[in-house]
């Protein structure tokens, strides 16, 4: 082992050799975070070549469900075999996914394909950011968690650009450019492999273990069941159809199944005594609470700028960068604090406090409303989000014994995704149910179903064409969206209200750094969970 790479005593890098490190990781995150929006606006290129318009939804949710339903696994699974084989593990399936979705014939190859994809992209994350709690001391975490919320932020409006972009290109040596948004994974995943494979040297200590398969199979069963209630059966076939509840009792009955079957085996996939960990527990109903949220804004946002602003979508991609800029800011910042302070409880409530405030001014926003107003709005919010993403994930971090860290992130994360995905359903569920309402009152009820109803967000370049034919219709419906949007953003306040409420429960104990023994700086009650 080459003393460059060689942790100290307690398996912590220097700063040069994290930065290394972080190269690798951030690359193996980057591509998980990108692949979760940078499909959808090529879908309309995707199914003119490939068919399958009525299967089109399911090229998005195939990833999503996967990804989302296995992260738990791979952070049990890193932290009985080791972080390093375990994360490159993910990216090589997420690579195989890649390719054979680039090379798929017909839209239910891609969609099995993208279903692969999920499976390693649903590691990627999470092991990158429990890999950091390893090399990383907690008070020091703070300087480098800034750079993961900036790849989560960058890769959200950078997606929706490169997916348009590509799907632009109609024709490339190897076939149609929309293709690329699967094969531009392979140098990065690649690189990503090169680097952790020199830099990230951690030692681990296997320890005989039992593999708890009916605790995998439950948690995966239950997370997809509720997984194809949000994204599948209650848009397309109504939220209370006999096949939407049944997908819903199905989850709720099998994640009692997972709880009682967790608490009998001997090497649980997520140990149910972290919950006794008042940080982990409350953490955790925070990270859920504010997924929701954010995913409201970070979903129709883009749809107001093109209905409302008559952007493309690249175009609007490129219209939510000052949400980056936000989120990097706050997070380096508030990173550099905790590690100056080791202190960071008051950084996850000003950002509830800020969140709260930006989607009242968001609810403000008309269809007069010139871009740098938007540009002030979303910046607040990303700014928002930057003061918690990564807080809660080194609070947690710094509450458990290192043997569950793995666990422990990746169930940080876990918690915000399906925060976000039921967050996307209700918040699009009441703009839906919203915009039919308005569409009424500015039009009439003929006139609206004409225009299409409630559904304008799935009818854009519909809406748009009326910019020529009816400018009259077309401004009503501008202001039925807009006034529609109003009641999504207003609807989420008490939602992130009570998020701000959880935040102020959530527990401090001091952050622990290089020099501090691995146990002195947590408390009893923190340590209990210690084996």
């Amino acid at each position: 082992m080459s003393q460059t790479h060689t942790p100290d005593a307690q398996g912590y890098l220097s700063h040069r050799q994290i930065l290394i490190v972080m190269s690798g990781l951030m690359a193996g995150m980057f591509l998980g975070a990108l692949d979760q929006s940078i499909v959808a606006t090529a879908l309309p290129t995707i199914t003119s070549e490939l068919g399958g318009l009525d299967k089109l939804s399911w090229v998005v949710t195939a990833y999503m469900v996967t990804a989302t339903a296995v992260t738990p696994l791979w952070g049990k699974i890193s932290d009985l075999y080791g972080r390093r084989l375990i994360f490159q593990l993910a990216i090589v399936i997420f690579l195989a996914g890649s390719l054979l979705s680039g090379m798929s014939q017909n839209i239910t190859e891609l969609i099995v394909f993208r279903a692969i994809q999920g499976i390693g992209g649903g590691g990627l994350f999470a092991l990158a950011m429990a890999t950091m709690g390893d090399v990383v001391p907690p008070r020091e975490r703070g300087r480098y968690g800034g750079y993961f919320g900036a790849v989560f932020g960058t890769s959200s409006v950078l997606g929706p650009v490169l997916g348009g972009t590509f799907a632009d290109i109609h024709h490339t040596f190897i076939g149609s450019g929309w293709r690329w948004i699967f094969y531009v994974n392979l140098p990065i995943g690649i690189a990503a492999l090169v680097v952790t494979s020199a830099a990230l040297k951690i030692h681990h200590v296997r320890r005989e273990h039992s593999i708890d398969y009916l605790g995998a199979t439950t948690i995966v069963a239950a997370v997809s069941s509720f997984l194809l209630f949000t994204t599948w059966a209650g848009p397309d076939h109504g939220w209370t159809s006999e096949l939407s509840l049944a997908l819903l009792a199905v989850g709720f009955v099998l994640s009692a199944v997972f709880v009682l079957v967790e608490n009998v085996v001997a090497e649980p996939i997520i140990p149910m005594e972290l919950f006794k960990n008042q940080i982990f527990s409350t953490s955790n109903v925070f990270g859920f609470i504010i997924g929701f949220a954010m995913f409201g804004v970070i979903v129709f946002m883009p749809v107001y700028l093109q209905v409302v602003g008559d952007l493309t979508p690249t175009m609007s991609g490129l219209a939510l960068i000052p949400m980056v800029v936000g989120i990097f800011s706050t997070s380096i910042s508030s990173g550099i604090a905790m590690s100056r302070t080791g202190r960071y409880k008051v950084f996850p409530i000003v950002g509830a406090a800020t969140v709260t405030a930006a989607l009242y001014l968001l609810s403000r926003l008309g269809v007069d409303s010139p871009y740098w107003q938007v540009a002030i709005y979303i910046y607040a919010f990303g700014a928002g989000l930057g003061l918690t993403m990564q807080t809660i994930v080194t609070a947690v971090q710094n509450s458990i014994d290192r043997k569950h860290m793995g666990t422990a992130t990746s169930s940080v994360m876990f918690f915000r995704q399906m925060g976000g995905t039921f967050g996307a359903a209700v918040f699009g569920a009441i703009l839906t149910s919203r915009l039919a309402v308005h569409m009424v009152a500015e039009l009439g009820p003929q006139a609206a179903r004409q225009a299409g109803g409630g559904n304008v967000t799935g009818n854009v370049d519909k809406i748009k064409a009326l910019r020529g034919t009816d400018p009259t219709v077309y401004h009503k419906i501008l202001d039925a969206f807009s006034l529609s949007l109003h009641d999504v953003f207003l609807w989420a306040i008490p939602v992130v209200i009570v998020a701000l409420i959880v935040a102020c429960l959530i527990r401090e104990i001091p952050l622990k750094s290089r020099i501090t023994p691995p146990d002195a700086a947590a408390e009893p009650e923190e340590l209990a969970l210690h084996a």
